[in-house]
């Protein structure tokens, strides 16, 4: 009986597998383009492309808009958290939350650290800082004035139009006169919270969070309600609505865009009713957006600010973590709170620089920005692949973690056993600085996570510092 011969997709699929397999292949490296692959092997285009989507619907690789084929990792995602349907009563955070938040951005401001979670990517690997300090230079020789001349609200009208302009991406339609310039997305935040809300205030929050909302809700006497929070659904939107009806809450805190720390999106529908319980209970919904932009998909998911329709929802961003964080350049649209929030910030700090201000105004304003979203993307994805599988590679059997859609940040659950504090402390030992779960929660849940940061490069004191947590965790499940 004659031998049925292997097709050559399936060839071809089995050869990148084995290389997978091996190593040759790791995770998020690129796959030879389709035309270089047929060329090099004599095969059809269509052929290499049924090669590549035969992979694809194993889950083995994924295919990038305008980028190519990506060996995916083989990491599991954390299951969704262990919360009861009815969200603990309000409460002020644990001291020791708040007193190991000041201990971990102490070690992340040494310098002899190597830095592993730190959500602040430095260099020109990440920012066009020489292109922005001639456009800088160039506005201050032209425009002496701004110098010189004391900076007023409401600031550069170019600016507010290119950010009205560019929030179009995100489905959210604005004028000028609706932005709101601030230092940076933190003091959009604290504006939002200190108009909305008064001492001994609840507000209710994503468990997980962004860890930095902790000492801020307690700077400003507020209590805090944990709302879970999970990787593929986003905040619970059932868990909120019973907080809703029950008047337990003033406001509520989210980032529904590439969230910090999980690096995932809230699904279009959840942010569409997170808008309409917002109007329907008439409890503001303060949504940061810091890393919105960052989507890897394009056209981006849009905001939550997208579906409100009475001003309930008040959009906090910056270009800190896109563009230019030195300049500490943040705006937000406040709603039906716009006037109250103006008249905040001219009493808190008057304007924003004028001079910077109208220089990232002209960035935006030529097309540069556009062209740079989209290589950010892609150097972000290429680098969340490369982590991730360093991750599996490195760290004990067992671990999980998320799948970003966006943005350098994923969001690690190590095996039981293991304790993310008492990892924290023995790295710091050895020099490596990471994040532990704990920080991401009020209550100090999340024992078993940690924070990983993909806004380096991968150099090998990096590498070599991924390696050693791996084995400090290992080490604590006795291996």
């Amino acid at each position: 009986m004659e031998a049925v011969q292997t097709p050559l997709y399936q060839s071809l699929a089995d050869e990148l597998r084995g290389a997978m397999g091996d190593g040759r292949l790791p995770a998020g490296a690129r796959l030879p383009s389709v035309r270089e692959a047929a060329r090099s092997r004599g095969l059809s285009i269509n052929t290499v492309l049924a090669a590549y989507r035969h992979l694809e619907a194993r889950g083995l690789v994924e295919a990038r808009p305008q980028s190519g084929y990506f060996v995916r990792s083989r990491l599991q995602a954390p299951p969704a958290p262990r919360f009861t349907a009815r969200p603990a009563q309000a409460r002020p955070a644990e001291t020791s939350v708040l007193n190991r938040i000041a201990t971990v951005v102490s070690a992340q401001s040494n310098a002899d650290n190597v830095d592993l979670s730190l959500a602040c990517p430095k260099g020109s690997d990440f920012y066009p800082g020489e292109k922005l300090a001639r456009i800088i230079a160039d506005t201050a020789r032209r425009h002496p004035e701004l110098l010189t001349d004391y900076a007023l609200p409401p600031g550069s009208l170019r600016l507010r139009r290119e950010i009205a302009r560019h929030a179009l991406d995100l489905g959210v339609t604005m004028a000028a006169e609706d932005v709101i310039l601030t230092n940076g997305c933190m003091e959009a935040l604290q504006f939002a919270l200190r108009t909305v809300t008064r001492p001994g205030d609840a507000i209710a929050m994503e468990s997980p969070t962004y860890f930095n909302l902790i000492p801020l809700a307690e700077a400003l006497g507020l209590r805090t309600i944990e709302v879970p929070t999970h990787p593929g659904s986003g905040m619970s939107m059932d868990a909120l609505e019973l907080l809703l009806s029950e008047k337990r809450v003033k406001a509520v805190v989210a980032m529904p865009n590439v969230h910090n720390p999980l690096g995932t999106s809230m699904p279009v529908e959840a942010k569409r009713r997170l808008a309409a319980l917002a109007a329907e209970y008439r409890v503001p919904v303060i949504e940061d957006a810091l890393y919105a932009e960052l989507q890897y998909a394009v056209p981006l998911q849009p905001a939550v600010k997208a579906f409100d329709r009475d001003g309930w929802v008040i959009l906090c961003a910056s270009y800190s973590k896109t563009l230019v964080p030195g300049i500490r350049a943040g705006w937000m649209e406040a709603g039906r709170f716009q006037r109250e929030v103006a008249d905040l910030k001219f009493c808190s700090s008057v304007a924003q620089p004028a001079v910077t201000c109208e220089a990232l105004g002209v960035f935006l304003e030529n097309g540069g920005y556009a062209q740079h979203l989209r290589r950010l993307r892609r150097t972000y994805a290429g680098q969340i692949d490369r982590l991730r599988g360093l991750i599996d590679e490195v760290f004990p059997a067992g671990t999980l973690a998320t799948e970003p859609t966006g943005g350098f940040l994923v969001w690690v659950e190590l095996p039981e056993g293991c304790n993310a504090n008492r990892l924290f402390d023995d790295a710091l030992a050895r020099g490596i600085s990471i994040t532990p779960g704990t920080l991401f929660s009020p209550s100090g849940r999340y024992t078993r996570h940690i924070r990983l940061s993909g806004c380096y490069p991968f150099s090998e004191r990096h590498i070599h510092a991924l390696v050693t947590l791996g084995q400090l965790a290992a080490r604590q499940l006795g291996g």
